[in-house]
C-alpha cells in the first residue's frame, strides 16, 4: 500500500484550530504533533486499530509511575520517556482514527481512562520514590496528590456529563471564562503561572527527571521530598479552585 503524502495526511488528521485549542498540549504543538504524523502514515499501512493504539497508550502512561519505583536516575529517565510514548501514541490513536473515520464511544472512555491512570500513577510512584518504596509521609503525599490529579479530572469530565445528561451541546472552549470579572481575572494569572502543568505526568515527570539529576549531585531523596511536597499543595490548592471557576463560568448554564 503506497504511503499517503503527508501534506494530504496533515490536512485531513491536524484539521484548522486542532493545534491551537485548549485542549493541545504545548509538548504537541511544539514537536509531537511532528513525529505522530509520520508514526501514524506508518500505521495506515497496517491493521492496527485506534483502540489498539490507545490500550497501549494506557499501559505506557502506567509504565511512567511504575519506572519512578526504580531509584537513580535511570527510574526518572524511565518515567519521561515511558510518559512521552504514552504522549505519542496519544496522538496518533486519535490521527489514525480521523483518517479511517473510525470513531466509538469506546475510543473516547479508553483515551480518558488512560488520562486518569497515566497521572495518578505519576503521582503514586513519585510518593513511593520519595518515601524509598516504605510507609512514610511522602507515600501519603503521592497517594494524596493522586486523589487531588483524578477530582481535577473527574470534575472537567463531569461537566461533559451534566451537559449531556440535560440535552445540552459540548461547551465551547470560550464557556470555560468565569462570569465574574474578578474570577476571570484571577483565572488568567493563574494560566500565566502554569503551575497547573505539574499535575500533568507529562511536566510531572521532567521536573523529577530534574529532581533525580539533583539528588544524585546531593547524594540524597532531599530534591525528590521538596517536589513530592510541592506538587501534592499545588494539586489541592487546584481542586477548590477549579471547582469554583466550573461553576462560576458558563459551562453548565
Amino acid at each position: 500500500m503506497p504511503k499517503v503524502p503527508l501534506d494530504e495526511l496533515r490536512n485531513v488528521i491536524h484539521p484548522p484550530g486542532k493545534l491551537d485549542s485548549r485542549a493541545e498540549h504545548w509538548a504537541g504543538r511544539l514537536y509531537m504533533r511532528a513525529l505522530s504524523l509520520r508514526i501514524t502514515r506508518l500505521i495506515l499501512g497496517t491493521r492496527v486499530s485506534p483502540n489498539q493504539i490507545t490500550v497501549v497508550m494506557v499501559f505506557a502512561g502506567v509504565l511512567s509511575g511504575v519506572a519512578l519505583l526504580l531509584p537513580g536516575l535511570a527510574g526518572a529517565v524511565l518515567a519521561v520517556l515511558f510518559m512521552q510514548l504514552y504522549l505519542l501514541l496519544d496522538c496518533v490513536d486519535g490521527e489514525v482514527a480521523r483518517w479511517r473515520r473510525q470513531f466509538s464511544p469506546l475510543g473516547v472512555y479508553l483515551d480518558r481512562l488512560g488520562a486518569y491512570l497515566a497521572d495518578a500513577a505519576v503521582m503514586v510512584g513519585m510518593g513511593l520514590r520519595a518515601a524509598e518504596l516504605g510507609l512514610d509521609p511522602y507515600l501519603v503525599a503521592g497517594l494524596v496528590a493522586a486523589i487531588g490529579v483524578l477530582l481535577l479530572k473527574s470534575s472537567s469530565d463531569l461537566v461533559h456529563v451534566a451537559r449531556s445528561d440535560s440535552g445540552m451541546q459540548k461547551a465551547t472552549d470560550q464557556s470555560v471564562v468565569p462570569r465574574s470579572t474578578g474570577l476571570a481575572r484571577v483565572r488568567r494569572l493563574a494560566s500565566a503561572v502554569q503551575l497547573h502543568r505539574l499535575c500533568n505526568g507529562i511536566e510531572a515527570t521532567l521536573l523529577l527527571l530534574v529532581t533525580a539529576i539533583v539528588d544524585t549531585a546531593l547524594g540524597d531523596l532531599t530534591a525528590t521530598k521538596v517536589a513530592t511536597i510541592a506538587i501534592t499543595a499545588i494539586v489541592w490548592l487546584l481542586v477548590p479552585a477549579h471547582i469554583v471557576s466550573i461553576v462560576s463560568s458558563s459551562r453548565l448554564k
